[in-house]
């Protein structure tokens, strides 16, 4: 008796893979003001114009002070505007922008890309302080760097990879214990111009 062995057939299955992209997505990097910065600046803006609309009235003058309240309620909403400044870097370019209720005629902001950048120049301001502007080849125009920007070291890191410029002496335009320092001052003012709204109200002229 002959024992028949019957081949067996097996289905081979391939796994069709799709190639991986060798692209990375590109990386988007955003420094936004210094809380420290915006809290110091809203600070000391209130406490030198709060008094104001309480002396107008105790004064008499001719400024309404329901008047001066409009105007101060407007500066420190475009105060607050001006300090909602980020600076946005990826691979292609460097770019200042502001939020969309910024208005373009108070703060306009600007785009450059990195293939422009000819130099980044250094200047000095009116009060002996150093500041730094790109300078691009398609342009005259001058682009200030954002010197007041949380991670101010990793941003000049970026723009040192991506344009070669060498960036070992750039520093930041102002240390943080100078605006710990006039915020001390502003807590400060804030007091005097609670004794003096106090002392208004103690003689009944408010």
């Amino acid at each position: 008796m002959s024992n028949t062995v019957k081949p067996s057939h097996k289905k081979t299955q391939f796994l069709s893979v799709s190639p991986q992209p060798d692209t990375e997505p590109s990386t988007c990097s955003i420094f936004y003001i210094s809380p420290l910065i915006r809290i110091t600046l809203m600070t000391f803006y209130l406490a030198l114009t709060i008094p104001l609309p309480f002396l107008a009235q105790v004064s008499s003058t001719p400024v309404p002070p329901v008047l001066l309240w409009v105007g101060l309620s407007v500066g420190a909403i475009a105060l607050y505007g001006a300090l909602s400044e980020r600076v946005i870097v990826d691979e292609e370019k460097i770019q200042v922008a502001y939020p969309h209720w910024v208005p373009s005629f108070f703060r306009k902001g600007w785009s450059l890309p990195w293939q422009d950048v000819k130099d980044l120049k250094m200047r000095t301001t009116g009060q002996g302080g150093i500041v730094y502007y790109f300078l691009s080849q398609s342009s005259e125009k001058a682009y200030l760097l954002p010197m007041r920007v949380v991670g101010f070291a990793r941003l000049v890191k970026l723009v040192a990879a991506h344009t070669g410029i060498d960036t070992t002496d750039i520093r930041p335009l102002a240390q943080p214990w100078m605006y710990l320092l006039l915020l001390g001052f502003t807590l400060l003012l804030f007091l005097a111009d609670g004794w003096t709204i106090g002392t208004a109200i103690s003689l009944g002229r408010l």
